[in-house]
């Protein structure tokens, strides 16, 4: 049988619909996440590609990834967001955070080039990944290998891995190990010590769903385990949103639209209300959301909770305090 490790990665299937790369040459049909009820399967069929078919001249159309500061942002260059155009699988971001303690990638995409590799390397490389949920695990392990890093997953989403390193470790809060994957638990982990960033494991979406908390900066990535919806990033001038004005939005699934139940939102809160932050960057361009972020989140969770008839859940007496 053909191993992992005599496959080139560049070779090996990744699903044209969430990106998800295969550890063996004929991936499984239909794909395993895709299939999964918070997902879903394309009208046109199941398709996969390769990353050496992405990277080819004749390849239509041509992709290009997109490094670039965030915008909106008082850290300067701290923070850059990577994307690919045009959209290409989910159509995700990532970003780079700049550390003292070395390069944090958070969240990961499909394509990875020559051009994208040198670009960060300029900005000093990445020290290591954390991935918020499977959906975004993408072509992790090739992104882990070319700069010789870990990636953080969660302990509890380790079932939809679909690339295994040869080896692997399973920490517990933090600490290191000799493969690339590091399957973390607990509720906390610093990404890389004294960074000040830090994974906070929030469930919802996914059992093992995170966010990512720089600290000293006072951010908060997103990806959509908190998902950012339009009225959060509109522009109400001086007057402010009107009472009731949600910022976020707390789903199961996004793409077929299921909510959260009520349990599982104040679970999230629950889970961040010890961090500050002002500023909260979600998993697409454009879902930047700046001033009193933090109580936008709880109060974005009270209008979904409400909306859904449990008018006395417990939610309801939580404060940002």
């Amino acid at each position: 049988m053909t191993s992992d490790k005599d496959i080139d990665p560049l070779d090996l299937p990744i699903c044209t619909t969430c990106g998800t790369q295969f550890s063996t040459p004929t991936p499984p049909t239909p794909c395993p996440i895709c299939d999964d009820p918070r997902q879903y399967l394309p009208p046109s069929g199941q398709d996969y590609t390769t990353l050496r078919a992405l990277r080819a001249p004749t390849h239509e159309p041509p992709l290009k990834n997109i490094l670039a500061p965030l915008n909106n942002t008082n850290t300067n260059t701290k923070i850059y967001t990577l994307h690919t155009t045009p959209k290409h699988c989910i159509g995700q971001r990532a970003f780079l955070l700049l550390t003292p303690h070395g390069n944090i990638l958070w969240d990961c995409i499909p394509y990875l080039d020559d051009d994208t590799i040198t670009q960060i390397n300029a900005l000093g490389g990445i020290s290591a990944i954390i991935i918020s949920h499977p959906h975004y695990y993408a072509t992790h392990l090739v992104w882990a290998e070319v700069f010789n890093c870990p990636v953080y997953l969660s302990v509890e989403d380790r079932e939809w891995v679909m690339r295994l390193s040869p080896q692997d470790s399973s920490v517990q809060g933090g600490g290191s190990g000799g493969g690339k994957q590091i399957f973390w638990e607990g509720k906390e982990v610093e990404v890389l010590p004294g960074s000040g960033v830090i994974g906070v494991k929030t469930g919802g979406h996914f059992p093992g769903s995170s966010v990512l908390w720089w600290k000293d900066e006072g951010v908060m990535f997103l990806a959509d385990t908190i998902g950012t919806i339009p009225s959060g990033v509109g522009d109400y001038g001086s007057r402010g949103r009107r009472e009731g004005t949600a910022s976020y939005t707390f789903m199961w699934s996004y793409p077929n639209m299921i909510p959260l139940p009520p349990d599982e939102v104040h679970g999230i809160w629950k889970a961040i209300k010890h961090t500050e932050f002002d500023r909260a960057y979600g998993a697409f361009m454009g879902m930047d959301t700046v001033g009193n972020c933090k109580k936008r989140v709880l109060d974005s969770a009270k209008i979904f909770v409400r909306a859904m008839g449990y008018l006395d859940h417990a939610i309801h007496e939580e404060d940002c305090a």
